[in-house]
């Protein structure tokens, strides 16, 4: 017996030993755990072999969407259309095996008919709970471990909110007591509900821009189709969100508006990057001709917060892929919907550092000292960041494509990489052999 277990003991080591020593990264919520697409983590490869990392599992008939999945104490969440319903799932982080499922509404019927398969939504875990926001404007409370539904509310019912031509497409962002969301209703722009019993905390409206044509044409609806983020300014706690009409920070304590900056918002209020902030500094960009604009937060003697222009710069039409920011450098791709490619430019200064048309548009995250842009063709690639120049280490492309572009986010945790292609999770392994 005292073999045995030795024996068991020594296997253990070899395997943890020939995998090398991964650093536990969960990815809780919408582009990671601080909302900027990066996540802490060591021991991931910093070159792909020529077929890429091995594939440690899939899943198929999830369902239809482009909801990129969170990670959280060995399960992983998202969302998905399944028939006439709209679900949220919980898969075992082990091998994929399904855990739970629960149907928080009607399938939406969306008349715009890209991205019409399913939500775009990442469910937020805070704890034992999980929120989501679909894309008729459910926002649900559920227990992460059996998926039994807590609360609910509907921006539309509960708020007046007008749903954007392409749905509702936002994650939402759970800070301290508050869940936030965006009905984008002629009187309520924002809301803030009580994490607990879903109860309105606060509610604010954000006036339209002179000119703006909110949501896309059709419906003017002030949502646009970007996920908040929360950040510290002044000893005051803002949530910063990229409506259809603007980039605005809002107090956190009461709603009010504190400061908007319309540029980075294009003519068709199609804007859906999350806002990037950084030492007092905050960037959005948005498609269509438009392009990105960087300001400056400042605070006069009584508190009252101003949002002074840096730079805009046409150089940065981040479409929805999202952007980043590594050693000072802003990473993303430039282009709508004619396609695009990655850009690097200067984040202080928006100077174009280079381009590079082999690296083409669509989403990114970062880990471990690498870049991950997964296109909206398919094709995955594995970046490492260089102000001077594009260094690729690698890509390929998954198994079973299917003929929908890849707008799911790609997703890295616990020394694994998510690829999710619409009824499709694959589950790639990328730690580090030794």
């Amino acid at each position: 017996m005292r073999f045995e277990r030795l024996r068991s003991v020594v296997v253990f080591g070899i395997v943890l030993a020939c995998c090398g020593s991964v650093e536990a990264s969960d990815w809780t919520q919408w582009r990671g755990p601080d909302r900027e697409g990066t996540v802490t983590a060591s021991g991931l490869l910093k070159e792909w072999p020529e077929k890429g990392p091995p594939l440690a599992w899939r899943i198929d008939d999830l369902g239809g969407g482009d909801s990129a999945p969170a990670v959280a104490s060995g399960r992983i969440y998202g969302m998905s259309h399944r028939g006439n319903d709209e679900v949220v799932w919980a898969l075992s982080e082990k091998d994929g095996s399904p855990l739970w499922v629960t149907r928080i509404g009607p399938a939406y019927e969306q008349a715009r008919k890209q991205s019409k398969e399913g939500p775009g939504c990442t469910p937020t875990v805070d704890g034992d709970r999980l929120y989501v926001i679909g894309m008729g404007g459910t926002v649900a409370c559920l227990s992460a471990g059996d998926g039994k539904v807590v609360w609910k509310r509907s921006m539309t019912e509960d708020f007046g909110g007008i749903v954007p031509p392409w749905s509702y497409r936002e994650s939402p962002l759970v800070d301290g007591d508050r869940v936030l969301c965006t009905p984008g209703g002629t009187e309520v722009t924002m809301a803030a509900l009580d994490k607990t019993t879903g109860k309105t905390l606060w509610k604010m409206h954000v006036p339209a821009a002179e000119g703006d044509g909110s949501g896309g044409g059709d419906a003017k609806s002030g949502a646009g189709y970007s996920s908040p983020i929360a950040i510290d300014f002044e000893g005051r706690r803002q949530y910063v969100q990229f409506t259809a009409a603007s980039l605005v920070g809002v107090d956190a304590e009461d709603g009010a508006l504190s400061w908007r900056y319309d540029a980075p918002s294009n003519k068709h209020g199609i804007n859906c990057s999350t806002p990037l902030y950084q030492d007092g500094l905050v960037f959005a960009a948005s498609a269509y001709g438009n392009g990105g604009g960087l300001v400056r937060l400042a605070a006069d003697d009584e508190g009252r917060i101003s949002a002074d222009e840096v730079y805009f710069t046409q150089r940065m039409q981040n479409h929805h892929g999202g952007m980043i920011v590594l050693d000072g450098c802003l990473y993303g791709a430039h282009g709508g919907n004619g396609g695009g490619f990655l850009n690097c430019l200067d984040f202080e200064s928006g100077e174009l550092l280079w381009r590079e048309r082999e690296a083409p548009k669509g989403s990114v995250a970062f880990a471990d000292g690498r870049l991950y842009l997964r296109s909206e063709e398919g094709e995955i690639l594995l970046i490492e960041p260089d102000r001077k120049e594009y260094r690729e280490r690698g890509r390929f492309e998954q198994p079973d494509r299917t003929d929908l572009p890849a707008w799911a986010y790609p997703v890295i945790a616990n020394g694994k990489l998510y690829i999710r292609d619409q009824d499709v999770l694959l589950c790639y392994d990328v730690r580090e052999k030794l």
